[in-house]
């Protein structure tokens, strides 16, 4: 099904083949350093790097045989934002000297749509946007219009470009366009003329042969290519290249249904090979104008290739609590009292108050069946036209037939819902007992259809953390969610809520390719609609704030030297975005950093944000205080004095030195943090509560670390954690900081402070680029900008 091969291959007459291979049969390469010049990646990188790709000789300065570190310094085509994001990055960029966007920006609103929660602040939030839109010269999407990534494809992804977006599924690589999602301030270096550094990132082949049988849809596919990629970390912060003889067989949508889910692989970004069906696509939205061929060249080198059999992918399910808890829906049947066990046991560990006990979910499993309560379609991995016409035409004539469940189905937009509406399968999804709702990604992170405690729901959407579909597992509130395919949901709610693979059903319909050449696209729904607002800045326009939107605290340059309180130390293999700052009702307060910041893990760790409130009062104290000290910080001075007679910095150090030149500050210690979401403030609302840095074995994502750089945060290795295990209540010394980072040390001389014991430890801080460290010396990116226009 899937084949994995690390040793590298090159690209030849259509297949991928080893170095040994091809001498063995006198086919002269070129070396791969020179060679990953022709991959289809490489070529759109450079096209859009500050010097062409030139400085990075062979792609590597290190070696011939490795992707090295090599700075690439990239200007995107375009930016993409959603209502939970574009506030703060209008706001930060207006504290840095924003007169107008460069570059086209789309403002969409598909997360805060309902406007549910908190008053009138949703709302507000969009009013913003759109006088933003107006004030710059942006685009603007109203509610309900279209999910950010349906948009994007359907109006703006083209052959060869290259899209930033402030979400994580930031994907359009089937329409031949490489599309990264990161941190908010990564969008607001675009907007003021700067660029997007970033390690020259390895690129992993995906070679696609066979065609996927009836009733396997493209999120098996994804599921399965995630489950086999992830634990092992083999795509983390590469870009992943599709193509191969299985490419041609999918529909467009189908790809796009693939390639969204890279995101959960950890990958940097995606690309496919384009064909006439590309083209087809394209000319349909009325862009034909935007196609052009893209393939991997002859000789093309692959640090690690995934082979996928398409004719074997069987319907999959991903059970709680990720992505990559892959198994094939039948191996489920077949283990499901085991695999629940599992589940039930992860579960019971989040829960603090009650809830998920016992056999919850086994209980659920009767007779070789297994019954589940709730299914969603929804979003940009699962509200395609095609996904959505095939559940209809398994539903028309028929029925769910059960009371109590639920299908709701929300096409990823309005063209899209206007043609379920013409041609008739609105009626047949109404009639068969399924719910069909607007454009909105609420399901995919707890804002829309909330399954009752202890349900399990079947979705395809794009995760399953633990508290991102509305569950929240600190107050004793449990939902399972389990990510499936479309039609295998279908043959699930047409068999009364009973898990069913698609491809058992006898009648289930083939893919058919008309329903791709078929689908019209009607255009009128955005023109009336979407504010175009590119090129054409309105400067005397006033922004329109709402009394949520607030401007970002005043945040402090670098100290000399830094006391870091160990505010959370969380041990789980990996920590996601969503725990460091949770989705959901939370989203309500995105443009509100200071209203937001209190809900910073609050479903992980619900101490934590009283115990940074004690650490940054005491940071506060020592920033305005000219006289007496209080008892407090005279003792924290005092116990650091000790620390830096112990670490042979100096004998004799007075409390008013120290008060002058030390800044005191959390942190969190996790040991892979920043999975899942972009949302730049998992780390933007630790730095509103004073914290400084973070500590973890390494970093779960790009995007999360270069949230912390952007926010001032040093983002810190702790590789002999076991050694120390950092606890709660630590403190860590990191004496002459602003020192060692200013001289770019890749090695931190620190102390551990546990229990008045003092122990030296060493940290490791990562390669930074010079503006890295100029923006963590000044203590965050406004700061950064501030200073450059001083």
């Amino acid at each position: 099904m899937i084949s994995i091969n690390t040793q590298g291959a090159y690209y030849f007459d259509g297949k991928l083949s080893a170095k040994n291979e091809l001498a063995a049969g006198g086919r002269q390469i070129e070396a791969p350093s020179a060679a990953r010049r022709r991959s289809m990646a490489w070529k759109i990188l450079a096209a859009h790097d500050r010097d062409g790709g030139s400085n990075q000789s062979a792609l590597n300065p290190s070696g011939p045989e490795q992707a090295g570190s090599g700075k690439l310094n990239i200007r995107f085509d375009a930016l993409t934002s959603h209502d939970i994001t574009y506030v703060g990055i209008v706001q930060t960029a207006r504290a840095s000297g924003l007169k107008e966007f460069p570059l086209p920006y789309v403002l969409t609103n598909c997360h805060n749509s309902l406007c549910a929660v908190g008053g009138t602040i949703n709302e507000d939030d969009h009013v913003f946007g759109l006088s933003a839109a107006r004030k710059y010269g942006g685009d603007y999407v109203p509610a309900h219009l279209a999910v950010i990534h349906q948009y994007m494809r359907e109006v703006m992804a083209g052959c060869g470009k290259m899209i930033l977006g402030s979400d994580s599924h930031t994907r359009y690589g089937a329409l031949g366009a490489i599309s990264i999602g990161e941190g908010g301030p990564e969008l607001v270096k675009q907007l003021l003329g700067r660029y997007y550094e970033l390690d020259t990132p390895e690129v992993a082949a995906v070679y696609l042969t066979g065609k996927p049988r009836p009733g396997v849809g493209p999120q098996d596919v994804a599921l399965a290519i995630i489950g086999a990629v992830f634990k092992d970390g083999l795509v983390k912060n590469k870009v992943m290249e599709f193509f191969g003889p299985g490419v041609a067989g999918l529909s467009v949508e189908y790809r796009m249904g693939i390639d969204v889910m890279t995101t959960e692989t950890t990958c940097l970004s995606s690309i496919w090979s384009t064909d006439e069906r590309t083209r087809a696509y394209l000319a349909r939205h009325g862009r034909e104008g935007d196609y052009q061929a893209l393939a991997p060249e002859e000789g093309a080198y692959y640090e690690t290739v995934i082979q996928v059999d398409l004719s074997r992918i069987e319907p999959m399910i991903a059970l709680p609590f990720h992505p990559s808890n892959v198994h094939s829906i039948r191996d489920f049947l077949a283990n499901a009292d085991d695999l629940l066990a599992l589940v039930e046991k992860e579960g019971a560990g989040l829960v603090r108050k009650g809830g998920a006990t016992g056999s919850v979910l086994r209980e659920k499993f009767r007779n070789g069946k297994f019954f589940t309560d709730q299914a969603v379609i929804a979003g940009c991995a699962g509200g395609g036209f095609e996904n959505i016409m095939l559940a209809a035409r398994l539903l028309a004539g028929k029925a769910i037939g059960n009371p109590g469940y639920n299908l709701s189905i929300y096409p990823a937009s309005q063209p899209i819902f206007l043609e379920l509406t013409r041609n008739g399968a609105a009626a047949d999804l109404l009639a068969g007992g399924a719910v069909l709702r607007s454009a909105f990604c609420g399901p995919c992170f707890g804002a829309g259809d909330v399954p009752q405690n202890n349900a399990f729901s079947i979705r395809h959407t794009t995760r399953n953390f633990p508290n991102r579909e509305g569950s929240q597992p600190g107050g004793g509130q449990m939902s399972f969610v389990a990510l499936m395919d479309a039609r295998s949901i279908a043959a699930t709610a047409l068999n009364g809520g009973v898990l069913t693979a698609a491809d058992t059903l006898e009648d289930f319909p083939a893919e058919d390719p008309a329903l791709e050449s078929g689908y019209r696209f009607d255009a009128e729904v955005y023109a009336r609609r979407v504010y175009h607002g590119w090129g054409k800045p309105q400067s005397q326009e006033d922004l329109v704030f709402g009394p949520n939107i607030a401007d970002w605290p005043a945040m402090s340059p670098l100290p000399e030297h830094l006391l870091l309180k160990v505010a959370s130390a969380i041990y789980d293999p990996v920590t996601t975005t969503d725990e460091l700052i949770p989705s959901g009702e939370t989203s309500s307060y995105r443009s509100n950093p200071m209203r937001l910041a209190e809900f910073t893990l609050s479903r992980k760790d619900p101490g934590y944000v009283e115990r940074a409130k004690l650490t940054q009062k005491l940071e506060q104290e020592r920033s305005v205080t000219k006289g007496e000290l209080s008892a407090e910080l005279q003792e924290e001075l005092k116990i650091v004095g000790q620390a830096f007679s112990a670490a042979g910095q100096t004998s004799q150090i007075s409390p008013a030195d120290l008060a002058a030149s030390l800044g005191i500050g959390s942190v969190v210690f996790a040991l892979r943090p920043g999975d899942g979401s972009a949302r730049e403030q998992a780390a933007s609302c630790q730095k509103v509560l004073g914290g400084w840095a973070n500590t973890a074995l390494e970093y779960a994502t790009k995007r999360y670390r270069s949230n912390l750089i952007n926010w001032g945060m040093l983002p810190l290795l702790f590789k002999d954690w076991e050694s120390f295990k950092p606890q709660i209540g630590d403190r860590i010394l990191l004496p002459n900081i602003r020192q060692a980072v200013s001289h770019g040390l890749a090695e931190l001389p620190a102390c551990l402070i546990r229990n008045g014991q003092t122990e030296n430890i060493r940290l490791q801080l990562a390669p930074l680029s010079a503006e890295e460290r100029r923006i963590l010396l000044e203590g965050c990116l406004i700061n950064f900008y501030a200073a450059e226009n001083r």
